[in-house]
């Protein structure tokens, strides 16, 4: 039975992420959250770790319906669901990068700079995170200029 519903699991994410690489988000999201579900009934009633959620796909579920939330501007939203991968898998860069994208864009620099140089010391080769770094720090300094 627990490998059944393990590969039930993993169809439902498999599922999530052809809808999600189609755009359809609405039914892309209910997938996710219906995986992260699934993660969490197993964890709470004791099952192994790993046995029906491995770390990776969790955290790639919670980023993915982020950036469905992140796409419909609800921002809060998605950063936990940013968070929330991040503290299943705290070496996914990934999430790190797109939680700094909307603390730039709400105007929390010196956080944005934090998820960043986190990025960047997870994958230095992460060219979009080198350029969102140094707009950040130039938008900040640009602020401070403007506040003194």
């Amino acid at each position: 039975m627990e490998g059944q519903q393990g590969q039930e699991s993993h169809a439902t994410l498999a599922i999530a992420q052809a809808h999600f690489e189609k755009g359809e988000y609405a039914e892309a999201e209910e997938l996710y959250s219906a995986y992260i579900h699934q993660c969490a009934c197993a964890a709470s009633v004791g099952e192994a770790p790993g046995s029906k959620c491995r770390p990776e796909d969790l955290a790639t579920a919670y980023n993915n319906r982020g950036q469905i939330k992140y796409l419909r501007v609800d921002f809060y939203e998605a950063m936990d669901d940013y968070t929330s991968a991040i503290d299943v898998q705290p070496s996914f860069e990934v999430p790190y990068y797109n939680r700094g994208l909307i603390l730039y864009r709400l105007g929390y620099f010196d956080d944005a700079l934090e998820d960043f140089k986190k990025v960047l010391d997870l994958n230095p080769g992460f060219q979009d995170a080198v350029l969102s770094l140094k707009q950040t720090i130039l938008d900040k300094e640009e602020k401070q200029r403007r506040n003194y």
